[in-house]
């Protein structure tokens, strides 16, 4: 296996970073990948990274500082996907590493992540990677409508 190389995503990587999201179960396309890119791109909050191998991305990482009043200052994993034909080969524990340098580098006390309770593998890594379990909860969403652009 050649050498993995971790960078910020750019919109050159659009067709790679549809794919593994797709694979993560977040279906999108190549469009949709780069206009989301360009959302975080700008904003020091937020980094996505991408694992490289041979060229390609082999993974990503999104990474964001949260900010949460009753809370010291933390980053939190948003996403993290390794391509099915490369897990198991440290890439995601690469991924992980560059997170939580960025989130120190970026004064964070803590770096988070929320796992579906039916990703038992991803629990798993997780653990291995020395995250513990803090607390259980349930995430609940309400549908906003957008209100068209006034112009």
């Amino acid at each position: 296996m050649t050498e993995i190389g971790v960078r910020r995503a750019r919109a050159a990587d659009r067709e790679d970073l549809a794919r593994l999201s797709t694979e993560l179960g977040y279906p999108m396309t190549a469009a949709e990948a780069e206009a989301r890119l360009s959302e975080i791109t700008d904003h020091s909050d937020h980094v996505l990274l991408v694992a490289e191998q041979d060229g390609r991305a082999a993974g990503w990482i999104q990474v964001s500082r949260t900010r949460i009043f009753e809370s010291a200052r933390q980053a939190e994993i948003a996403g993290l996907v390794v391509g099915k034909e490369l897990r198991g080969r440290g890439i995601g524990r690469r991924l992980v590493e560059e997170a939580a340098r960025w989130a120190r580098e970026n004064g964070c006390q803590a770096l988070r992540v929320r796992t579906n309770v039916v990703r038992e593998d991803a629990q798993r890594f997780y653990r291995r990677e020395g995250f513990a379990e803090i607390k259980s909860q349930k995430v609940l969403e309400k549908a906003l409508a957008l209100r068209p652009e006034t112009g």
